[in-house]
């Protein structure tokens, strides 16, 4: 039985697997509604708005008599990492006496972008090769089932008309170029190779006719160049949609299996929005029943590891879930008193960002045998209708 924050104030004793720290809806709904408020506010639009202005100010001030000497430290550590930041002589900043900064820090510590999607982990020439090695050495080997015949990819590849002399970096069409700003719908499809869906099928899915092997088999090649690149670090996202309650036990499956843990990599589970879609088909019947699907799995493995166990080992890898959508869709402002219970909302259209939100962060799983965080993450993009989306970040302690 799982304690529904709209019922009590506080979860009974037994429900340990939630948090008694999570605001119940109406309070949440309460507060979501003040922040909109203040974000419309004009004094607060003011304020903000000359805050920018100041920082820019400031900031194109500290570059112009600072930068030539952040360039001469930066180029006096012999070899950056991790461990040497601080490895230069420490001087003032002339904007501002009363500070030491570290020399050139942003300069010296490597970044990494930790919004990449699994499918995306490899770059387009890796792929490339990875693709090419395949049509060369197994050419006969059966990969996917269309209108009930099992394909080879050499009859894949025949049915495309494509050879492995055609392909390039620019026939896989993969970069996301100034083709796809404000254009999901592009973006998407430039995950599928050639811009062909059975492509990414093959080579890009971990449930398919191969159990997801030739992923799996370019994934242990990215962790072995992160590897030995020592000092990098990567946070990959893998999805759960919530159409069926067997997608946690076939993902952590599939990674278990194929050994894809590292010490360089960590994992992110982000979960798309897509319940309007799965409403139309019938794959769901409430929104109730998505959250069923995504979380009913983790409450059950928490409470007993040896349901599954591969799912028990999985989420000891896993750091943090999202919750994303096509950021640039304009989003519809209800009433948060209006909104019925998730076992009530049927209706076939979208229920708001921050209900979804409001649900992931109060259903978040509390890993008891792990020193570990579980965390709620928001997705910010560029293109974001922020108004109706007020961003938030919930971390949850074991």
């Amino acid at each position: 039985m799982r304690w529904h924050p709209l019922v009590a104030q506080q979860p009974p004793a037994h429900t340990c697997w939630l948090s008694p720290a999570v605001l119940c809806a109406p309070t949440s709904s309460q507060d979501y509604n003040e922040l909109l408020r203040i974000i419309h506010t004009p004094l607060v639009k003011t304020y903000t708005y000359r805050r920018l202005e100041l920082s820019e100010a400031r900031f194109q001030l500290h570059r112009q008599l600072n930068a030539d000497l952040e360039m001469a430290e930066s180029k006096a550590v012999p070899h950056r990492d991790f461990y040497n930041v601080g490895g230069a002589p420490q001087r003032r900043s002339r904007t501002c006496a009363s500070h030491t900064t570290h020399p050139a820090a942003f300069l010296q510590v490597r970044k990494v972008d930790t919004h990449v999607h699994h499918s995306a982990c490899m770059n387009q020439k890796h792929l490339l090769n990875y693709i090419k090695s395949k049509l060369k050495n197994c050419p006969d080997e059966r990969v996917i089932i269309r209108d009930g015949k099992e394909l080879t990819l050499k009859e894949v590849f025949e049915s495309l008309k494509l050879t492995a002399y055609d392909l390039s970096v620019d026939t896989l069409d993969m970069h996301a170029d100034y083709t796809t700003f404000h254009r999901f719908d592009r973006f998407n499809l430039k995950y599928n190779p050639v811009g062909q869906s059975r492509l990414r099928e093959i080579f890009l899915k971990t449930d398919n006719y191969i159990g997801g092997r030739y992923l799996a088999e370019i994934t242990r090649e990215v962790f072995a160049d992160l590897e030995a690149a020592k000092y990098t670090l990567a946070e990959y996202r893998l999805s759960i949609y919530g159409k069926s309650r067997d997608e946690w036990s076939k993902l952590a499956a599939w990674v278990v299996d194929n050994g894809l843990a590292s010490t360089q990599v960590r994992w992110m589970v982000q979960i798309p929005r897509l319940y309007e879609v799965y409403r139309k088909t019938n794959a769901v019947a409430s929104f109730q029943d998505m959250l069923n699907n995504i979380f009913q799995p983790l409450y059950d493995v928490t409470r007993d590891p040896s349901i599954d166990p591969k799912l028990h080992q999985f989420l000891g890898i896993v750091v943090g879930f999202d919750c994303v959508d096509d950021e640039s869709k304009q989003e519809v402002f209800r009433d948060s008193a209006d909104v019925p219970l998730p076992a009530a909302w049927s209706a076939p259209h979208q229920p708001p960002y921050y209900y979804w939100n409001y649900y992931l962060a109060a259903n978040l799983v509390r890993r008891r045998r792990r020193a570990a965080q579980s965390r709620a993450r928001t997705n910010v993009a560029v293109c974001a209708n922020f108004c109706p989306r007020v961003r938030a970040r919930v971390r949850r302690r074991c």
